[in-house]
């Protein structure tokens, strides 16, 4: 994808990675499109687990894919949610993932997208969506 990816490619990104989602116990699919500074994207999807505390959400799906590759700022998320077979519904990233966030993004500046549809969503910054958290500034 080019530097210029819109919100909509972005959030379609995160509708077609949902369809990878391996949820055979809640069936409730995430998929996220995760979008660097200079403009790459990758997506992830949320991988349950038996034990259910191996699981890992979407969200950090895309974070240590892009993290594992070299990437080290992002500008967006897209977050997409939804009972398998169901529609869409809103759905904000856990308290983990918003902490992974705050480890690489910039709170004031990063935007996370909440999306039911390419053309209906919500944007937050990691700021507003995490107030007071603690990141790397904070050990400085």
């Amino acid at each position: 994808m080019s530097k210029s990816v819109s919100d909509r490619e972005l959030i379609e990104v995160a509708m077609k990675a949902r369809e990878m989602a391996y949820t055979p116990y809640s069936h409730f699919q995430v998929g996220a499109a995760l979008l660097t500074k200079d403009g790459k994207v990758y997506p992830g999807c949320n991988i349950e687990n038996a034990g259910y505390t191996p699981s890992n959400c979407a969200e950090r799906t895309a974070f240590f894919k892009a993290v594992s590759e070299g990437a080290r700022e992002f500008a967006a998320i897209a977050i997409v949610a939804g009972m398998e077979g169901g529609e869409l519904i809103r759905t904000a990233p856990c308290g983990v993932c918003r902490q992974v966030m705050m480890e690489f993004c910039d709170p004031e500046t990063f935007r996370i997208l909440l999306a039911v549809s390419p053309d209906q969503y919500e944007e937050w910054t990691l700021e507003r969506m995490l107030p007071l958290g603690f990141g790397p500034k904070d050990l400085a």
